[in-house]
């Protein structure tokens, strides 16, 4: 049977055996002593060592004398020693004096030398007694022989007593079985300085604060668990500090965070390694985070060992990273598989790439997954490819869901594709927000259309944005009926770099009468190859008698397929006399159209024939 913590934490005779952690009192003071022996035996300068060696010269005398609360105080200190042979048979002296913490001391080491149910037998006759200490130990037992009727009956009594292992163990037992009373047993064991019930208890609030249920009547779950991990962490719980560190770092509290993180560190807990790490690279010293990752990588942190593979690769070292990425994979990382898969994509080695994708997908991971059906599809096997889409959507993975869309579109499955765009759209994924809504558009579901529009808008999408103010415009006739809010989209979608909004602005700006802004967007537009944009530039500067440069940006519009700039370049080499070239710029007129300046074009085109033939 194991020991039931600290060896010294079941014994309660005199100041030697009291834990500071336990919150228990010694059931039986020191003996008490006169103002004279103490003036005659105790040196305020002595030592420690030396004040117990005096004092367990004096209990040897009484005890001898046939004093039983000597005795039982002799063997605890011999106990505690480790001198089990010299602390039996005056525990057992005193036990048959009837003293109920000798019983108790006597059951611990009797569970030391390996007799658990004598042992067990003396802690009865003490708790009997009405000792919470024996009360604990005889719970104890009885759980670890799977009695655990027996062992809530003793343990109970223990915490009741107000015992602070007792009411731990308790607790323990309690949420085990998922029973009710845990909580209040771990903030029994908590208030008198437990830190594992300080910590357990700080973990109940936290899954309670992510499953959104009350706590109380005024207090938060996450304030209260900040506080009982405070406590844990301050007596020294490694994890309780690695917890607090990250709840800080969700606040945005860094510094305090990273306080706590090396402390949890220090002590071991390479998780608080790992996120120290990150914490050190986000603030530019990536050689202190390498230092903390590579000690928590080798402490068997998997996260650290991939945290490391990153760092190498970015470095351009490969083979350094291939090596941690393994090491991650042997700590049970699939991340690891995942991240070989990378970096032999990235090195042009598809065949082993995708063995690493399998590897990592079959293990259940998403984006690899993903990545491995990404793989299929460019080598055009979209049947192989369609089942790890799917496999890794169900699982999460809005990258899947958003080319799940893209392979139902391509084979025109139109109500299938929606479907995956809208699930990856409601995940957050802006192009497949963008997606669902032009589908939606073209079914004429404004409404819907709408709602994704805007969520991809606001995400940053400048197409979207484009699209937004486009029926927002169509619904309320124009952007002086939709209140100015198609105009905020354009302009919006303009700022980022849309054509099609750039083009809009300046419309909006020449209706206006402003000329200046209005070429400024056009210029903007068509200098990123907007012909529509050149053309009413070339419109704009005409107007202001900018002829020739006029002609410069209907060129560049007809040049790039634009019919009615080259029927305004056809009548103005007309009007200037250059037959031929117009007669060319009208048979490019004829040929881009639309309808009403092919036939116009061809009109001229016929006049010119006949003028040059003439």
């Amino acid at each position: 049977m194991a020991l039931m913590g600290d060896k010294a934490r079941l014994l309660e005779t005199g100041p030697f055996v009291h834990a500071p952690d336990d919150g228990r009192e010694s059931e039986l003071p020191p003996p008490a002593r006169d103002a004279a022996d103490m003036a005659e035996t105790v040196d305020a300068t002595e030592s420690p060592e030396a004040t117990e060696a005096m004092d367990e010269v004096g209990h040897r005398q009484a005890a001898a004398a046939g004093d039983p609360a000597a005795a039982s105080m002799l063997g605890a200190m011999l106990l505690r020693r480790g001198d089990l042979d010299g602390a039996e048979p005056c525990l057992r002296a005193a036990t048959v004096a009837g003293d109920r913490a000798a019983a108790n001391n006597l059951g611990v080491l009797l569970h030391q030398r390996g007799y658990a149910d004598e042992a067990a037998g003396w802690w009865r006759i003490a708790a009997v007694a009405g000792s919470a200490a024996a009360a604990h130990a005889l719970g104890r037992h009885y759980r670890e022989r799977g009695d655990e009727p027996a062992a809530e009956y003793w343990l109970r009594q223990a915490a009741e007593s107000g015992h602070c292992l007792g009411a731990y163990a308790l607790a323990d037992l309690l949420d085990h079985r998922g029973e009710e009373g845990a909580e209040q047993w771990f903030v029994a064991a908590a208030e008198r300085g437990h830190r594992e019930a300080a910590y357990r208890l700080a973990r109940i609030l936290d899954e309670r604060e992510a499953d959104g249920t009350a706590y109380g009547e005024h207090a938060e779950p996450r304030a209260a668990a900040e506080q009982w991990y405070r406590q844990a962490a301050a007596r020294g719980h490694r994890r309780a500090a690695l917890h607090l560190g990250t709840l800080l770092e969700e606040r945005g509290e860094l510094k305090e965070a990273g306080r706590w993180y090396l402390i949890a560190a220090k002590d071991g807990e390479p998780r608080a390694a790992c996120a120290l790490g990150f914490l050190l690279k986000d603030a530019g010293d990536e050689e202190s985070a390498a230092e903390w990752w590579r000690r928590a990588a080798q402490d068997g942190d998997g996260n650290a060992a991939n945290a490391l593979g990153a760092l190498h690769a970015d470095r351009g070292e490969l083979q350094t990273a291939e090596r941690w990425y393994r090491a991650a994979l042997e700590a049970g990382d699939v991340n690891g598989a995942y991240n070989i898969g990378l970096l032999c994509a990235q090195q042009g080695r598809d065949g082993r790439s995708e063995q690493w994708y399998r590897r990592a997908a079959y293990a259940g991971h998403r984006e690899a997954s993903n990545a491995l059906a990404v793989l299929l599809l460019q080598r055009g096997d979209a049947s192989g490819a369609e089942p790890w889409f799917s496999k890794a959507a169900e699982a999460g993975s809005v990258d899947a869901a958003f080319n799940l869309g893209i392979l139902h579109a391509g084979r025109g499955a139109e109500r299938t594709s929606r479907r995956w765009y809208e699930r990856a759209a409601e995940a957050g994924h802006t192009e497949a927000a963008l997606q669902a809504a032009l589908s939606l558009l073209r079914d004429g579901e404004w409404q819907d259309a709408e709602r994704h529009l805007r969520g991809a808008a606001g995400a940053g999408s400048a197409e979207a944005a484009y699209r937004l103010a486009a029926l927002l415009d169509r619904e309320a006739s124009g952007p002086e009926e939709s209140g100015g809010e198609s105009e905020e989209w354009y302009e919006r979608a303009a700022e980022q770099g849309h054509r099609g909004a750039q083009v809009r602005m300046g419309m909006l700006a020449a209706s206006r009468g402003d000329a200046v802004a209005a070429a400024d967007w056009y210029r903007a537009a068509a200098e990123a190859g907007s012909r529509n944009a050149a053309f009413n530039l070339g419109l704009l500067l005409a107007r202001e008698g900018s002829l020739p440069e006029a002609a410069l940006w209907w060129t560049r519009a007809a040049e790039a397929g634009h019919g009615r700039a080259a029927l305004r370049l056809a009548l103005l080499a007309a009007r200037r006399g250059a037959l031929a070239e117009s007669e060319r710029w009208c048979a490019r007129a004829v040929e881009l159209g639309p309808p009403e300046v092919t036939q116009r074009a061809a009109r001229l085109r016929d006049a010119l024939k006949e003028e040059l033939s003439a």
